[in-house]
């Protein structure tokens, strides 16, 4: 995998997630402004100069993102984090399907899962009944649900990167908000003994950009592992259950 430096803002590739520390991001993609991508990072990599300089940080060729996420990981205490933006070469298709593959157990091994709410304010309490936390985009979003449930430990970040709470301590409305136990959030309820349907049923309302990202942002979910392929449309999701039930005969996916 690759992880990015939170001081120099270059990246680092390791063979083993577990060789490295870091934490790593949850957040809802910016189409509109863009964000910063493999290519873009590596780009800046060559142009030289002191890649241990602070200004890096302010460095405006990198977007404002990227930036707060290696300024706030950095003064936490983390050399290293991973992104899903910049930290996955999208051009290799074969990187590209290894890291879909791969990254529940990213999310799980990660020190801490900063989930940045870009829509949220800190200005009020999250567990009121209108708050901008319970209306998030993030929480509408197909990978964010293996986001949040892969890691043990989750905070969740406001627009201006100020804590909000963590997973343990807002666990009540998270289960609330997502459907998915308190049990299974805290990782004290095994995946494996949920069903099938109900594991699918915390996924429907939520949505991907692309159709095939329905079924490969829950591979993790169902321990599975199939290559990622693009162009197939629904078919992905056909592949996904067949798949689950060739290593699971869990008839309630009939039911799903």
């Amino acid at each position: 995998m690759w992880l990015l430096d939170t001081w120099a803002i270059d990246l680092l590739w390791v063979s083993d997630a577990t060789e490295e520390r870091y934490a790593i991001l949850s957040h809802v993609w910016e189409n509109d402004i863009g964000e910063d991508t493999f290519q873009d990072i590596r780009n800046e990599m060559f142009r030289g100069g002191d890649r241990n300089s602070s200004s890096y940080r302010n460095d405006r060729r990198f977007r404002k993102k990227t930036r707060d996420f290696c300024a706030f990981a950095h003064a936490q205490g983390h050399r290293y984090v991973w992104m899903d933006t910049c930290c996955i070469n999208r051009s290799n298709t074969a990187e590209l399907s290894d890291a879909i593959n791969a990254m529940f157990e990213w999310y799980a091994q990660a020190d801490v899962c900063y989930v940045y709410m870009w829509d949220v304010t800190s200005m009020e309490d999250p567990r009121m009944g209108v708050s901008t936390f319970r209306r998030s985009r993030w929480f509408t979003r197909s990978w964010t649900l293996q986001e949040l449930i892969a890691p043990s430990n989750v905070v969740f970040l406001s627009k201006r990167w100020e804590v909000l709470g963590t997973k343990e301590s807002l666990v009540d409305l998270v289960e609330e908000i997502t459907a998915v136990p308190a049990g299974v959030l805290l990782h004290r309820t095994a995946l494996d003994s949920i069903s099938v349907a109900r594991r699918m049923s915390w996924a429907a309302p939520r949505k991907a950009t692309l159709v095939e990202d329905e079924a490969y942002s829950l591979l993790g979910l169902f321990g599975i592992n199939m290559p990622a392929i693009y162009g197939v449309g629904r078919q992905a999701f056909i592949r996904l259950q067949q798949q689950i039930f060739a290593r699971n005969p869990d008839h309630s996916i009939f039911a799903w």
